[in-house]
């Protein structure tokens, strides 16, 4: 377990989207934030898209040797180029979740990273989470918590992390600990960026739909709408979880549309996910944050605003940053297991009490390093 006090954590995070590694570095003693540092991003060519997107679905026994050099290489390009961190979290490619039946799948070695690095890498966050009953995702709502403390919250908000699937963090802020009684309830809502992703690719060729561009020009199919709202699990209480994949069949429920209104009907499907979602939360929240790449669609946003009762806002209005909050809860959450605190509860994961998920890799001590405390010369 490591001393007490803030140090400085960088973490990574490769989303279900796959565009690409956010990195980001946070000062943080495992339970407050105390600065924010320097971040990046890394992108994903074609090339290895097509890599992984072939990946997806694979479970440990799997061909994965392509995918896993690709996943090794791109974090340890992003995660090269920082100073000064004691510790490093690596959350891992995400290939398959089924927490009720085989577990979580994220492909990566912390090991590789940690001997590449020269740090102490924290990674496979889920597992344990899973192997005690938890759904093991979504884990960022801890650090949720920790930003609406942060922020100066007084009264309960939401966190919405639109990536490939939808997530919401429900926070009280007043609580003293994340894994106290009524701090959080998180859960996934549904598809989000996803499925939309891979009707852009199908249909056009490209990675997703820019600034909700071909939405705008379509309309909402209310058939196949309703027939989405049938699937069981927006019936299920939270918490609940969900595979990048669950929701292949909207490909399919907008088959016959064309372009723009099978997009605008896809975007439909995310936001009323959320508005769905929203009816579980123990209290009305004062506003609803917004964090991830859907939060740059702006017809996403304007289908939230226009259904839900409180203000919703990208997390930037608050001086938080969206393209890196998954990333910097990575840097946050590696704190917490190196020092033997929590990651997750029964309002986040389901899981039966609270647990502290993760492994964590020793960095070898660098050759050089030992022959010098030991008086020899390099």
């Amino acid at each position: 377990m490591m001393t007490a006090g803030p140090i400085w954590a960088l973490g990574a995070m490769s989303g279900t989207s796959l565009d690409g590694v956010d990195t980001a570095c946070v000062l943080t003693d495992g339970v407050t934030i105390q600065q924010f540092g320097e971040s990046g991003y890394r992108a994903y060519s074609d090339t290895e898209q097509a890599v992984l997107r072939a990946a997806l679905g694979q479970w440990q026994d799997g061909d994965l040797a392509a995918a896993s050099e690709v996943v090794h290489r791109a974090h340890l390009e992003a995660m090269s180029d920082y100073d000064g961190i004691a510790l490093a979290g690596f959350h891992g490619q995400t290939l398959a979740h089924d927490p009720r039946g085989r577990g979580t799948h994220q492909l990566g070695s912390g090991d590789d990273l940690a001997e590449a690095l020269g740090c102490d890498v924290v990674w496979d966050f889920r597992s344990a989470d899973v192997a005690l009953g938890g759904e093991g995702a979504p884990l960022a709502p801890f650090f949720h918590w920790a930003c609406a403390r942060w922020i100066g919250a007084t009264e309960p908000l939401c966190f919405l992390n639109l990536g490939g699937v939808g997530n919401l963090t429900w926070v009280d802020p007043t609580k003293d600990r994340p894994e106290a009684a009524g701090a959080l309830l998180a859960f996934d809502t549904g598809p989000a960026n996803a499925p939309i992703n891979d009707l852009m690719m199908q249909r056009r060729g490209l990675t997703f739909d820019r600034d909700g561009a071909l939405a705008r020009q379509g309309r909402v199919e209310d058939g196949a709408l309703e027939l989405f709202l049938d699937e069981p699990f927006f019936r299920r209480m939270p918490p609940k979880s969900l595979d990048r994949d669950d929701f292949s069949l909207m490909l399919d429920l907008v088959r016959e549309l064309g372009d723009a209104d099978a997009a605008a009907t896809m975007t439909g499907m995310a936001a009323t996910a959320v508005m769905v979602g929203m009816e579980h939360c123990p209290k009305p929240p004062a506003r609803l944050l917004v964090t991830g790449g859907g939060r740059h669609n702006p017809v996403m946003m304007q289908m939230l605003k226009a259904g839900l009762d409180c203000p919703v806002e990208p997390v930037e209005s608050v001086g938080l940053d969206g393209d890196m909050l998954e990333a910097q809860a990575f840097a946050y959450l590696a704190v917490r297991v190196a020092r033997g605190l929590p990651t997750s509860a029964p309002g986040t994961t389901g899981v039966a009490a609270p647990v502290g998920g993760g492994q964590i890799s020793r960095a070898k001590p660098r050759v050089a390093a030992v022959v010098q405390q030991q008086g020899g010369e390099v």
